[in-house]
């Protein structure tokens, strides 16, 4: 991690804004990609700069493969080689029961959480592997402590859609093992980030903290400690993993 560039996708807020500051701490070069906030992207990329490092941001929608495509060609162009990618990007709706989904629903949350985390690694991979002609990387691929609780009577749609990324970390990290490439997952959960809003419940984290065996939420920047150890030389022999990073759930 410590020569090239940072691809952190959905990096405007929440966890992918965590990691793009500390980056920034370091001085490295960042690009966030961001669907519709372009506020808070700026706002990120000013944090970023101001703190020693060099960052752009780029608009894409993670359901269209041409706007895919233009983020790794503007990070290549703008800013070098890729060495890392942060798939954060996710989605989630209204609370509610399976018996209670339409298809249209289910078409979004798959697409967003599961096709653009395939695309953007696909990209990252043709770019860092050796058997590419490139000089190796790692990937960190956002998950959720849903994908093993399962979510239910909220969306179990989304947590369904994060257990395929736990399947893409597993079966992509023996893939390109011998290719330079680490591939590995951090599992958040009750994490103080908009999302829930998404859900209808802003305060969820609030109601479900006293449940928890650490009887709080997380913090954004909690969990983007563990993704910058992953993406770093420290974690050098470690790929196909997870951090569950939970409060003990």
């Amino acid at each position: 991690m410590d020569a090239g560039v940072v691809l952190i996708t959905g990096g405007s807020r929440g966890i992918g804004a965590a990691v793009a500051r500390r980056l920034g701490q370091l001085g490295r070069r960042v690009c966030i990609s961001y669907h519709v906030d372009a506020e808070s992207a700026r706002a990120v990329v000013a944090e970023v700069t101001a703190s020693g490092g060099e960052a752009i941001a780029v608009q894409a929608d993670m359901v269209q493969p041409d706007d895919i495509g233009r983020l790794f060609t503007t990070v290549d162009r703008e800013l070098g080689t890729l060495c890392g990618l942060v798939n954060n990007v996710g989605i989630l709706e209204t609370q509610c029961r399976v018996d209670e989904m339409d298809a249209e629903r289910l078409q979004r949350i798959m697409t967003t959480n599961i096709v653009g985390y395939f695309l953007c690694a696909g990209h990252a991979v043709r770019r860092m592997s050796t058997a590419h002609g490139g000089a190796g990387g790692a990937i960190v691929n956002v998950s959720s402590a849903a994908s093993r609780l399962g979510s239910a009577g909220e969306y179990v749609d989304y947590a369904a859609s994060k257990g395929a990324v736990d399947t893409l970390t597993i079966g992509l990290s023996r893939e390109v093992a011998g290719e330079g490439i680490r591939v590995n997952a951090v599992r958040p959960g009750f994490i103080d980030t908009g999302i829930h809003a998404s859900g209808g419940e802003p305060g969820r984290v609030a109601r479900l903290a006293p449940s928890l065996p650490m009887k709080r939420g997380g913090r954004p920047e909690e969990v983007a400690e563990a993704i910058l150890w992953l993406l770093s030389e420290e974690a050098s022999y470690v790929t196909g993993s997870f951090i569950d990073l939970a409060g003990g759930r």
